[in-house]
């Protein structure tokens, strides 16, 4: 598996009062597959996420990313996974402002020593980025800027691809164009896609989708 949650918790406080976010939560996700993750707004999708980047600890339970176990992982070793093997993907873009299209393309395969010129190319052609490699985030639109980050997330070849919302700040048929080159990417390059969406129709679009409510998935 390229994502294995076994039993996770994970719960905080509320102006005195304990919440559980996560209640014994299992989940895993084999290379090539693509899963939704749905729920209620609330819900702890987003957490669950940032747990599986290694963003955030569980109180309890066991998460396994490409074989690597991240329950007592120190922060360096962390942030070496989200550099060499997941890709990340928001619904904020989180662009790097006084880098242009090319340099925010290849900021994290550069930072993880692997960045490719041609693969990066290869990606800007297949995102209809080739033209826009000289602007500056400021200068695109939002459709433009979310491949841009599709593309930085991508560039590493990553085993694991982790969005959340990706294209919930575009219009539908910008949204339906960047769902699917991000799904072709993926599953050419054989890794495995965790999306949270509140969109039935785009869970619909994946391999699998699980729903969390009460803190529990449920197929």
């Amino acid at each position: 598996m390229i994502l294995s949650l076994t039993g996770v918790g994970k719960a905080y406080e509320t102006g005195g009062t304990r919440v559980e976010v996560l209640r014994g939560v299992d989940l895993s996700v084999g290379p090539g597959e693509t899963v939704a993750l749905t729920g209620e707004s609330g819900s702890g999708k987003s957490t669950l996420l940032h747990l599986c980047a290694g963003l955030d600890r569980a109180d309890s339970g066991r998460i396994e990313v490409a074989g690597q176990d991240l329950t007592d992982a120190p922060d360096p070793r962390l942030a070496a996974l989200r550099r060499q093997t997941v890709g990340l993907v928001f619904q904020q873009f989180n662009l790097i402002p006084s880098l242009d299209v090319a340099a925010n393309l290849a900021f994290q395969a550069r930072l993880a020593g692997r960045h490719d010129p041609d693969w990066i190319a290869a990606l800007a052609s297949r995102l209809g980025l080739s033209a826009l490699m000289s602007r500056y985030p400021e200068q695109l639109s939002g459709g433009q800027q979310q491949r841009v980050a599709i593309g930085r997330a991508l560039a590493i070849r990553p085993a694991l691809l982790l969005a959340d919302e990706p294209t919930g700040n575009l219009d539908e048929a910008t949204g339906d164009a960047v769902m699917d080159l991000m799904l072709e990417l993926v599953s050419e390059a054989g890794a495995g896609l965790l999306m949270v969406t509140h969109s039935p129709r785009l869970a619909a679009r994946l391999g699998r989708r699980v729903h969390l409510a009460g803190g529990r998935l449920a197929a």
